[in-house]
């Protein structure tokens, strides 16, 4: 378990948020899933409350007005020095600004935006709030995917953006780049090609740490969500894909090293 870095380097994910109907039950779920406990977030865009875990916030949960139906997604949001400044860039690159940019209070500036194949993210300029900060714990965000159909031009776009680098896995079936900065890797892109649901389209997903990750997913059901994709093996430990009880997809790893 350690302390997240201070001021994240721009490009690097930096905080996951999920905007969602019923705050309380979404709130509980997460509690008994993640152990988290919740403490007052800035409310411009609507009730909104941060997630902790040992008094350290991990990621954020606010309430869509009554009036609103988005779909209930996590929302990665990718560290910038000037989310105007990004957000024009993102507008040149072929992406969209849907949200912003604007303040969050003294907290921070910041803006939702896609990129051009549609996959929804957000950008982060930190002022008071600098981001999830705590890693390495169960209940913590401990990776960031975009599944989309295929990498290449997409990969583009995010590189002209935020000046990542990219690595290609070399492979005649398998699509996935790892998008890296100053030499480090800090996020994926997984090219499904028509396997990519057309309810959901392109979109990012949020990996949060388990201690058990069979146990997780069985108390993920218990609580009223859903296991997508049952636990199994991959390259960086055993993994699940599920959703919350208001269809919140992530996943839930267990890390390799633990």
């Amino acid at each position: 378990m350690t302390e997240a870095a201070a001021r994240r380097t721009p490009g690097t994910p930096c905080w996951v948020s999920l905007i969602v109907h019923g705050l309380r039950t979404t709130q509980n779920f997460y509690a008994e899933l993640f152990g988290w406990e919740f403490g007052p977030g800035p409310e411009q865009l609507g009730p909104y409350v941060r997630a902790l875990i040992d008094g350290k916030e991990v990621a954020g949960i606010g309430r869509l007005p009554p009036d609103r139906h988005l779909p209930i997604a996590w929302t990665t949001y990718l560290a910038t020095d000037d989310a105007d400044l990004t957000a024009e860039s993102i507008r040149a690159c072929g992406g969209t600004v849907g949200v912003g940019p604007l303040d969050a209070g003294e907290a921070g500036r910041m803006a939702i935006a896609s990129d051009p194949s549609g996959a929804v993210f957000g950008i982060w300029q930190a002022a008071a709030h600098l981001g999830t900060s705590l890693a390495g714990a169960p209940g913590t965000p401990v990776w960031n995917e975009l599944v989309t159909r295929e990498t290449s031009s997409v990969a583009k776009f995010y590189q002209a953006v935020f000046g990542y680098e990219s690595k290609a896995v070399v492979s005649a079936d398998f699509d996935y780049q790892t998008l890296h900065i100053e030499g480090r890797p800090v996020a994926s892109l997984h090219g499904v090609g028509h396997a990519l649901l057309r309810d959901r389209g392109p979109h990012w997903m949020t990996y949060f740490e388990v201690a058990d990750t069979d146990a997780a997913a069985h108390q993920v059901a218990e609580l009223g969500g859903q296991v997508l994709s049952p636990p199994r093996e991959s390259p960086s430990g055993r993994v699940a894909t599920v959703a919350d009880p208001e269809g919140a997809v992530f996943t839930i790893q267990r890390s390799a090293e633990s």
